[in-house]
């Protein structure tokens, strides 16, 4: 009999004054009288053990605990309990399992668990409709179970009553044939919603998206006839992850106009040969684009890696589900890469709606049924937030690095990119650490993590637009503590000790395509899926197969190292379990219970799919401004609001919950100065024997795509270039990250911009030198319901590309920081200033003001990457020199917000003087011109910085004080 073991604090409790606070800023008028944490047990346990199971549950200086009995506060109206819905990963639970395994000394076995919850108890006169809505802002329907009851109801019943969230599946264990001998209508159908199945009661059912259309159906379709059968569904479906967009890239494989090679080979790759091939020795490029990360050369000893993924639509359904599998997805990665690369920097970034922003729109196929809303983007916000938090902090990785950007577009469809780099020495035992081969007879070896149905058509999933009939499982919920013990056992020791030959991590579509893909590199597989452990029992062989469960990665241990490798988990507490064999007779083959359920040539399954063709149109974007920018007043209020908008102010609420000091090694800080701001790059220092570190940043400029996404991309690489370089960084040593996040990606004109973007990456990177090394895109960022009057509703993202950057520095003490750093040092801006505000902060901001909506304008900025090498490599130079004590690269919000930023980060004022007869006052201060850096230099070495830097644009603007931060222009304070 299952058996409740509640959990409270002795004293007060800050989490209730935190719910409370949420509530009421909600709008609920209500008090949390208490929180209590609730630990169900389902094992056979006596009297005893449980009253040692709940001492071991609690700190008992702090907390007190309870077997059997409700802990409630002295008075309350109302209970709330939230547990997980059946299935649903429960990482508290399963530590607390753990936890009385080592207690009680007996492993739980078959449907033995613990199960986690949490009682809010609330005061007020509250009607059950508003406690109802209280509850639904305090849960995610789609992952979570919600009990209320009147404090009444849980007197007369002793509390909430006993919940056992058990998986009850009712389905066939045997694979099925799909019929693929039907109409072209019946194909296309299968393609988009899924094959034929049952439900728990017998309905019938469509199991979920392929996203494969209609001429990749006819490919299959041919392909089984040729074999003179049908496929069964564990091929049908291990082809449709295969082939996704998420995994194979279509669209930038597809054929665009005459670009017979698609914009991957034709501008991404080819800009990263073209620079490699004119470094020649100089190169620093390692491995790129062939395997989890990108890798560059940190030292003679040493490699970096580093790999920037998104996990934009499990983050709309469940934020903090989404976001935690992505941050430690993208972790995977790193240990995924060669024969493993330690993680050792993590990066964020997220692209949200206005959390103000309270309309409510609906994810319903029909405008009748208004049931099911779409989070609304606080709750996406906090969810998103939270999981990266959880996510890189327990895993003990640090989080210096990120961004937030925010526009009513990604109202419910947020961006959610993460990344990682990683450390990997350039060989072990005298073998290159980058290349990993598994050889016929090597054994397939799952460790970590148990296969559920969470992530099941997660690759498909996001290779669709979100609406009504995206999958609740494909939302996946990551467990950092056992991927934690996982990537320690194999990078400290698996590895070092030369366990195995080849690893990659279970990320889409789960063992289906971590298996086929080592596969290639022996020329095939045999799998025996009934080998492979399940969270619970009645798990079809389909689902065992393509699950994207998270925790899990794919070995290839040769035979005479079996024993040695599973003694080695075992001591080390990570299960670990051999699934099959690689083969070298061409086939991904793979078995259920002796019966075959999959045999297909490797060939088809990797190349089979048919490229895709388009063709492509574009229209530059922008309008007229019909206001006209204000001259001969005061700005200083209009640089307040400036400063106030959402993508100008501080993050520092964002930057404070990510631990970037656990490995202890920081250099330069995601908050700058006595002032705190946020900083548009970070340095660290992986090896504490050596001053050679690593400097991060981004680039993004959505709003520039609604007039030209060529310039968009072009600015976007700009400015991560630029940031790099501002903090001591230079072109020699710098490497890019490219993620596209694009909207109807089959539609001419999306196409046409996303050719346009990617032409700029080719014409701005093979300048610069700085060459791509990993990537990834997301192409249908796109959510179709109805608004809350049943009017139908599609909502694109804009154009996104984000360019990360990663910089090898030689010596991090010549490093600087953005804030002005002392009184009278003369304050220079590099780089020529336009009347480029097209697409700009200040424009969205007045246009707002003057007309009730942004502006975007049409002179968007440009860059002149030509021009822009020789200033790029003079300030390195002086930076390295010592010359120059702050530099910041002026972005969003153009040099007013670049000099209020370093003043505010140095505790400093400054004297500003503007002189100009063509250009208004607004323009120099707002204008987001490209290519341009703000520098403090002290007097004694103003002369020397001229020499360096004197042959290009530079203007002495002022200088900095101690007291007020003022601004002249021709002479006049404004």
């Amino acid at each position: 009999m299952a058996v409740r073991i509640e959990v409270s604090p002795r004293i007060s409790d800050a989490r209730a004054s935190v719910r409370e606070k949420k509530l009421r800023e909600l709008g609920f008028p209500v008090k949390v009288t208490g929180i209590t944490d609730v630990y169900t047990i389902n094992k056979n346990c006596s009297p005893e053990e449980l009253n040692r199971a709940a001492s071991a549950l609690i700190n008992p200086v702090i907390e007190r605990s309870s077997v059997g009995q409700a802990i409630t506060p002295e008075s309350f109206d109302w209970a709330v309990e939230i547990g997980f819905l059946p299935g649903v990963t429960d990482n508290v639970g399963a530590t607390a399992r753990e936890t009385l395994e080592d207690l009680l000394k007996r492993k739980s076995t078959g449907r033995d668990d613990v199960y986690s919850s949490q009682v809010t108890y609330l005061s007020g006169l509250l009607a059950k409709d508003e406690v109802k809505r209280i509850a639904e802002s305090l849960a995610n329907p789609l992952i979570q179970r919600i009990h209320v009851k009147r404090a009444a109801d849980f007197r007369r019943d002793h509390g909430m009553g006993t919940v056992v969230p058990l998986v009850e599946l009712s389905q066939s264990l045997e694979a099925d044939i799909v019929d693929l001998g039907v109409s072209d209508e019946v194909l296309t159908l299968i393609g988009k919603k899924g094959v034929p199945g049952y439900d728990a009661k017998s309905k019938k059912i469509r199991r979920g998206p392929l996203a494969l259309d209609l001429p990749s159906m006819k490919v299959i379709q041919a392909y089984y006839r040729t074999l003179g059968r049908n496929p069964t569904d564990v091929e049908l479906e291990s082809i449709a992850q295969t082939w996704s967009e998420h995994c194979k890239h279509t669209i930038f494989a597809a054929q665009i106009d005459d670009i017979k090679e698609g914009l991957f080979e034709k501008y991404i790759r080819a800009a990263t040969e073209t620079i490699r091939n004119k470094l020649g020795a100089n190169d620093f490029c390692r491995s790129v684009f062939t395997d989890n990360s990108g890798e560059i050369i940190f030292d003679g000893n040493w490699m970096v890696t580093h790999k920037v993924e998104t996990h934009n639509s499990p983050s709309a359904l469940d934020p903090f589900g989404g976001s935690i599998t992505g941050i430690v997805g993208v972790n995977r990665d790193t240990f995924g890469f060669g024969i493993g690369a330690k993680p050792i920097i993590n990066t964020y970034g997220f692209c949200f709606g206005y959390p103000e922003d309270q309309s409510v729109f609906y994810r319903q196929n029909i405008a009748a049924d208004l049931t099911d809303p779409a989070l609304s983007p606080a709750s996406i916000m906090d969810g998103v937030i939270e999981g990266v938090r959880v996510g890189g902090n327990c895993s003990g990785i640090p989080t210096p690095q990120g961004f937030v950007y925010f526009d009513e577009r990604y109202k419910c469809k947020p961006l959610v990119f993460v990344g990682t780099v990683g450390l990997i020495p350039k060989s072990i035992n005298g073998k290159p650490t980058h290349e990993k081969k598994a050889e016929p007879k090597d054994l397939i070896v799952m460790v970590g993590g148990r296969v559920g149905l969470d992530g099941i058509h997660g690759a498909t999933f996001s290779s669709e637009a979100l609406d009504a009939g995206s999958p609740a499982t494909a939302v996946q919920i990551g467990d950092p503590i056992t991927q934690k013990k996982l990537c320690d056992v194999l990078i400290d020791e698996a590895r070092q000790l030369g366990l195995y030959r080849s690893i990659t991590d279970n990320g889409a579509g789960g063992l289906s395509c971590s298996v086929a893909e080592m596969a290639r590199e022996s020329n095939g597989c045999h799998v025996n899926l009934e080998t492979v452990p399940t969270k619970y029992p009645g798990i079809a062989p389909w689902q065992i197969w393509i699950s994207e469960s998270q925790e899990r990665m794919t070995l290839a241990v040769p035979p005479e190292n079996i024993e040695s490798f599973m003694d080695l988990m075992k001591r080390r507490g990570v299960e670990a379990s051999v699934i099959g064999e690689f083969t070298d007779d061409g086939k991904c083959v793979v078995d259920y219970n002796g019966k075959n359920v999959m045999d297909l040539d490797l060939k088809f399954l990797h190349d089979g799919l048919p490229q895709k063709k388009y063709t492509t149109t574009f229209t530059r974007g922008g309008e007229d401004i019909d206001w006209e920018i204000p001259q001969d007043q005061k700005l200083t209020g209009t640089l307040h609001d400036l400063l106030d908008r959402h993508n100008i102010c501080s993050k520092e609420f964002i930057s404070t919950q990510y631990d970037h000091e656990v490995q202890a090694s920081s250099v330069l800080k995601p908050l700058v100065g006595e002032g705190r701001v946020n900083a548009d790059a970070t340095v660290t220092r992986p090896l504490l024997d050596s001053q050679r570190g690593i400097a991060l940043s981004q680039g993004l400029f959505p709003s520039y795509s609604d007039i030209d996404t060529y310039n968009m991309a072009a600015a976007s690489i700009d400015q991560a270039v630029r940031n790099i370089i501002a903090v001591g960084g230079s072109l020699d040593h710098l490497a890019l990250l490219d993620n596209f996040c694009w909207c109807s990606s089959e539609e001419p004109e999306r196409l046409g911009q996303l050719k346009r973007a990617a032409k700029a990456c080719y014409d701005v990177a093979t300048t610069y030198g700085t060459p791509f090394i990993s990537g990834k895109d997301s192409m249908f960022n796109d959510f179709k319901g109805f608004d809350e009057s049943g009017n139908p509703v599609k909502i694109s993202v804009p154009p996104t590309l984000l360019v990360s950057s990663i910089g090898v520095i030689k010596d991090t003490s010549n490093c600087v920081s953005m804030d002005f750093k002392a009184v009278g040092e003369s304050l220079y801006l590099i780089g020529e200033t336009k009347k480029e505000l097209g697409g700009s902060e200040y424009y969205a901001m007045m246009g707002e003001k003057l007309r009730g909506k942004k502006s975007i304008g049409h002179d968007v900025p440009e860059v002149n990457p030509e021009k822009n090498v020789p200033v790029y490599n003079a300030l390195s130079k002086a930076i390295q020199k010592g010359i120059i004590s702050s530099a910041h690269a002026i972005g969003m919000g153009g040099l007013g917000a670049s000099l209020a930023k370093c003043a505010i980060a140095g505790h400093k004022g400054a004297e500003i003087s503007l002189q100009s007869h063509k250009d208004e006052a607004a323009t120099l201060l707002f204008s987001e011109s490209t290519g341009r850096f703000l520098v403090s230099v002290p007097r004694r070495h103003a002369k020397a910085y001229e020499r360096t830097l004197g042959t290009f644009p530079i203007s002495l603007i002022g200088n900095t004080t101690c007291g007020d931060f003022t601004v002249r222009y021709n002479g006049e304070s404004i």
